[in-house]
This record gives structure tokens, sequence and C-alpha cells, in this order.
């Protein structure tokens, strides 16, 4: 083949490292010089080859429009996306730029979408559900920003029904958390007449005739390569279920699998609760996902002012959300109960927040210290070195008095023998108190140390317990037993292995956290296991935030409140905001940023502004 035979420019998709690439003919290294200096900007360039990410290629491809020679040769799955984007942008803008009566009469309306929804499907729908799948369909690709609980699953499944019954997909792929398995098969048995084949991609493999196939995050960078052949063989709706677990775009090791399989999807769609738990950049890479190319400069226009009122009347056309209002649940107001640090605690506290090692500057060792203030808070003995993190505490009691003569280290050694920590007795007591009147409570804590010794303080209420490590067989025992055992009183987990993707509202209304980290998504989605659709309206739900004053528990609880705030003002949602503003009452986990790491800082050396 001669160079005349060549292509003057081709143009195709590494999905390895979501990246497009352009390769030109020899002979127009000027041109090509030009073009690649406007389109891929910041990418790898030489005389003939450029790349650039994905979505800054797609936000500057007007500019082939100057390209010179005629014959371009496109990969069809990017051809095809560039297709779609542009045709999605003029959908967005409509959405965007129409008064509010106009762009509400364009969408489907409720009453019109179980026809649409075909002769399989069979479960019910509530009133917000139709108007979010209708909203959805309207769109083509999408964002459902609803609440836990509001039936996220079930809305998913409807716009994939709608769209397989028009002959736009065929089959789903859900990239969700283990936890969600539970929900997305007992969803996809109930709502087809003729229930759906799910397929669990756990071991690698991928079932040929499965309707849907749910893997999880953890597996999912892994998996990339089958996957991507998957999306190509047959039509398919792609879902990103819990997607505020991307949130960091292409920095991070889910969301640059998600931003590669994306563009191989026929339709996508995100769901999430929590979308911007950490503020406008978590947003920019969730909407990018969904509309690469345009759903970033959305967001930095949108929220460049800072007027967020503003921000969301301009974002609020493209997504769905519903509230907890909507839900008609019975509302509930979390309460902070600050405890005090007997003397050891604090003495250990302060001197463990004073290691000169904690404020190195590197992100490493500002997290450690971070963990290490957060378990301290607690207890200091969980720092203890040499024994096992699965070993519990073990308390004496009653307690013996320390010598005089104790160095610092035999007192972090000791420290059980002399004090029980203030949020291990009042966690205690609260659990006791429920017990007493028939009230299951659902105990919170980020450290497998502090969940094992829980399980040994609160024995005689038969707790469960569930972390990271737990096997799925032995977790759902475990969960089985909180929901059925009469003399299980107590579920003791971490919201980063329990707090999305379960329901537990039917049997607890009453949870403690023993402590929380900087995530405040995840704080928000722990909250939701007991506060969901379906509680009765006289339902009474306590919330219970353990604070022990002088610690960093007051200053996550600082930065927690401002990322609620802020997530709430985008989201137009007063209830979010005001989950931000605990209320403290009447005396009788880490996902830091750059504001979390100064307020750190300032904990740790209280010479620093």
């Amino acid at each position: 083949m001669t160079h005349s035979d060549l292509p003057s420019l081709r143009i195709t998709f590494d999905v390895t490292r979501t990246r497009a690439v352009l390769r030109a003919r020899p002979g127009l290294e000027a041109d090509f010089g030009m073009l690649a200096t406007r389109l891929t900007p910041g990418g790898q360039r030489g005389p003939l080859a450029s790349d650039a990410d994905l979505d800054s290629f797609l936000s500057s491809i007007g500019e082939l429009a100057d390209w010179p020679h005629a014959d371009v040769e496109w990969e069809p799955e990017l051809a095809n996306l560039v297709t779609d984007v542009l045709d999605d942008a003029e959908t967005v803008q409509a959405r965007l730029s129409s008064p509010p009566g106009e762009a509400q009469r364009a969408r489907l309306a409720p009453e019109d979408i179980p026809a649409l929804l075909g002769a399989g499907w069979k479960a019910d729908l509530t009133s917000f559900q139709l108007r979010d799948i209708g909203e959805l369909l309207s769109l083509g690709h999408g964002a459902n920003f609803s609440v836990p609980g509001a039936g996220k699953t079930r809305t998913a499944l409807a716009v994939f029904s709608a769209l397989r019954e028009r002959g736009e997909v065929r089959r789903l792929l859900v990239i969700c958390p283990k936890s969600a398995y539970e929900a997305w098969t007992f969803e996809g048995d109930t709502c087809f007449k003729e229930p759906l084949l799910t397929s669990v991609m756990d071991n690698g493999s991928l079932e040929a005739e499965a309707d849907v196939v749910l893997v999880n995050y953890e597996r999912l960078s892994g998996s990339v390569s089958r996957l991507s052949e998957w999306l190509r063989t047959v039509p398919a709706m792609l879902v990103l279920d819990e997607a505020h677990r991307m949130k960091l775009g292409a920095r991070g090791t889910y969301g640059s699998a998600c931003l590669s399989l994306g563009p191989l999807a026929q339709r996508r769609l995100i769901l999430t609760g929590t979308p911007a738990p950490n503020g406008a950049r978590d947003l920019e890479n969730l909407l990018s996902f969904v509309w690469p190319g345009r759903g970033k400069q959305l967001v930095v226009k949108a929220v460049s002012g800072g007027d967020l009122a503003y921000a969301s009347q301009v974002l609020r056309p493209l997504f769905t959300r519903t509230t907890k209002k909507e839900l008609g649940l019975p509302p509930f107001e979390p309460l902070v109960r600050y405890v005090e640090l007997p003397p050891l605690h604090r003495e250990l506290y302060n001197a463990l927040k004073g290691s000169p090692s904690a404020r190195q500057g590197d992100l490493t060792s500002l997290g450690k210290a971070a963990m290490r203030m957060l378990m301290a808070a607690i207890s200091p003995a969980l720092l203890a070195p040499g024994d096992n993190v699965y070993d519990p505490l073990v308390f004496q009691l009653p307690a013996v008095d320390a010598s005089a003569g104790d160095s610092l280290h035999t007192l972090l050694q000791r420290l059980p023998q002399h004090e029980l920590p203030p949020k291990y007795a009042e966690t205690a007591r609260i659990v006791a108190r429920n017990a007493q009147v028939g009230r299951k409570t659902l105990v919170w804590t980020g450290f497998i140390r502090s969940q094992k010794t829980l399980e040994q303080l609160l024995a005689p209420h038969a707790p469960a317990s569930v972390y990271g490590a737990t096997p799925s067989p032995d977790r759902e025992a475990e969960l089985s037993r909180f929901r059925e055992d009469p003399l299980c009183m107590a579920l003791i987990s971490n919201p980063a292995t329990l707090g999305e993707g379960i329901s537990l509202h039917q049997v607890c209304h009453d949870a403690v956290y023993v402590d929380r980290d900087f995530m405040a998504g995840r704080f928000l989605q722990s909250l939701d296991r007991i506060h969901r659709l379906g509680l009765p309206p006289d339902t009474e739900t306590r919330v219970t935030v353990l604070t022990a004053r002088g610690t960093i528990d007051e200053i996550v609880a600082l930065r927690l409140e401002e990322k609620l705030n802020f997530l709430g003002s985008v989201l137009d949602d007063p209830a979010v905001r005001q989950l931000g503003d605990l209320q403290e009452e009447e005396t009788t986990g880490l996902g830091m940023d750059a504001d979390d790491i100064h307020a750190l800082l300032a904990h740790l050396d209280s010479r620093l502004p």
C-alpha cells in the first residue's frame, strides 16, 4: 500500500487509556501540526500522530471542520459516539434553554410511560418514578440523583425495559457495589413477568445469555477488556449505580475504567443520591461520563460564579431527583451527643496529636495522621503496637488506677485496664436502652478493631457484624440474623461496607455513629439504610452521632456540614443542607479534600491559622 492509499487522517479510540488517537498520512505534517495544536492541546504529539483524553477531544471536535482533506477515516465506535454527542448536545441545549413550562411539556408524560414498558413489565411504579422515567427517556443518556430509598434501581430497569421494547438495546451492564447485587437481582425477578437472567461477574466469566451483568467497582479495572468486547457485541445500556464511586474521573481507578466503557454503550445512566459529596469537581466527572465533551463544561460554567442557587437552576434540567419530602417519609433529626475524654485518654490523645510525623505535609502521612486521630478519639488503645487488627480490646472492670510513673507507651498498652472509652460506654447504654423496648440498633464504626471490640461489649444483645472481608455467604447470614432473629438487637458495620445498596428500615429505626470520616456522601448513604421509602408514617427514626470534645471529631463535623450544604444547594434540596447542621443534644469515615487537609493541619498544630 502506498502513502496515497492511506486516509488523510485516521481517528481511533484507545479504550484501555480512554484517549482519542489521531494519525495523519505522511506528507501532511504541516496541516496536522496546526490541527493537533487546536484539537488535542496538552496531549502527546508527534509529527503525524497525536492523542488526547476523550473528554478534551470531544469538547474541541469543531476544530476538525478546518481539516482541508476530505478522506477522514473514523473507528466506528468513536464515529457513533461523536454523532451521539452532537445529537445529545442539541437535546441538552434545548432542555437548558427552554422556559420551565415548555421544557416540561417536551418530556414524556407519566401517564404515557406504562405503555412504553412492554407487555413483559409487571411491577408497580410510584408517581415520582413515572416522572423520572419520562424525563430520562426524553433526555437519552441521563442521571438520576434521587435520594437513597427512592427506587432508583426499579426506575433504571423501567428505562431499560422501554429501550429494549424500542429495539435500541438488548441487554444491561450494571457497575455497582457488591452490596447492591441483592437489590438488582430481586428487582430483576420482581419487575418482569419473565424474570431477567442476571449474572454476577465475580469470577471473571461473562454469561453469554445473560440479560443483566453485574460487576463491582473493585473488579472493574481488571475486566475492561472483556467488558469492552461484551458491549461491542450487542447494543447495551450501561448503568453506574452509586456512581459517586467514580467521582475522581480519569484520575481514579474506578473512574478511568468507567470512562473507557461508557463510549461503547448505546445508553448511559448514572444513579446516585450524592453526586457531589466533596464539591463541583465530583459533579464534573460524573456528567463527563454521561455527556463526554459536554458535561464537564456545563458544570464549570454553572458554578463558576459561586452562586449555588443559580447553579441549581442551570443544572436542574439535566438530572432527575426525588427528594425525601416527595417520598413522604416521617422526618428525623440526627443528634450529636458530646462525650468528654477521661484524663488518661485525653493525655494520650494530645500526645498522639503532637507527633511531628503527622505534619510532614505529604498526603500519605496526612491520611495516616487523620486515621490515627479518629481512632484515638475512640480509644488510643486501638493504636497500641504489636496487636492484631482483629483482636478486640479487653477492658478490666472495675478499672484499676494507673501508676504515676508509667510511661506513655505503657499507658497506651494498658489503657483498657484503667478506663472504658466514653464512646463505647455510651454506645452500650444506647443499645441496651433500645433493646429493653424491642428496638434494634445499627452501630457504625470505621475500624475493624473497633468493630471487634464492640462485638464483645455488646455480646448480651447477640450482635450481627459485617465488615469488608466478611465472605458473601456470611454477610448474607448476618444480615438475615439481624432482620429475623428477635434476640439479635444490634448490627455492627462500617459505611464503606454496608453504607450502600441495602435496606434495613423494615426492622431498624435507630443508628449510632461511633465515629465518622470526611466522606459526606458515605455519611448520607449510610443514614438512608434505615430511613427509606416504605416507612410507616408514625415511625420514629433516631440517629445519634457520638463526638469527643476537643478532638478531630469536631473538625470532621464542621467539614461535613460545609460539604452537605454545598450538595444541598446544588441539588436545591433543603433536607440535605439540614443534615449538615446536626443539632446538639441537651445535656441530662476519610476522603479528605484540600480544605479537609487544612482543617486537619490546624487541629494538629495550633500555630496554623
